[in-house]
């Protein structure tokens, strides 16, 4: 008789949001809530996470890319994403890992449809080819004005190739966002980012508490 355990699935953790709302800031925060609880998760980014990834989020960035295409920007943003989940994601979730992810498939309907123009069922397309079914357990979006997440985000140094789009762009990737929240609640948390960054972490807890509950011991 076969009495090895079987691992329980990890948890994917995706944070979402607008330039200047706090991303960077929370997952610290999480990262050490989640040791507090027993849980090393594993940490990642888009676009990037993999050597492919980081290679293509250097052109992404790059403010002097400025001939790069909408169609070829999605395009490299979900060749980031197709590496990042068949490198690190999908193996760490089979491992049982906790997995945080600084943006996922939410940020190309958000940038690359909502600031874009780009067709959402043109990103549904490459989702459901590239990302293998992965799909998060929550989704934290830090909702903040775009006039406070830009001035937040002056201070951080030289603008990169999408931090020089105005304030249009960004109104429009807020109300992608939104939009997706209010369609998705179950999976969606929204946070309120002009809170202070303890407040906001106190939120981003109380929206995870659930998945402690799931976990079989």
């Amino acid at each position: 008789m076969n009495s090895s355990k079987s691992i329980t699935r990890g948890r994917l953790i995706t944070l979402e949001g607008g330039e200047g709302a706090g991303k960077s800031t929370l997952l610290a925060g999480l990262r050490e809530h989640l040791r507090a609880h027993g849980v090393e998760p594993v940490m990642t980014r888009e676009p990037g996470g993999t050597p492919v990834g980081e290679a293509i989020r250097a052109i992404v960035l790059d403010a002097a890319q400025t001939h790069l295409f909408a169609e070829a920007e999605l395009l490299l943003m979900f060749a980031s994403r197709a590496q990042l989940v068949r490198e690190v994601i999908e193996p760490a979730l089979a491992a049982g890992h906790w997995v945080l992810c600084d943006r996922f498939t939410d940020a190309s309907y958000a940038y690359q449809g909502g600031g874009r123009g780009q067709p959402v069922q043109r990103i549904a397309d490459l989702e459901q080819w590239a990302v293998a079914g992965v799909v998060p357990d929550v989704t934290l979006l830090l909702d903040l004005p775009v006039s406070d997440g830009r001035a937040r985000a002056a201070g951080r140094g030289e603008a990169d190739r999408i931090e020089v789009e105005g304030d249009s762009f960004f109104e429009r990737i807020r109300e992608t966002y939104r939009a997706r929240a209010h369609a998705d609640p179950a999976r969606f948390r929204l946070l309120d980012a002009s809170d202070t960054p303890l407040g906001v972490l106190s939120q981003a807890a109380l929206a995870l508490a659930p998945l402690f509950d799931e976990v079989t011991p």
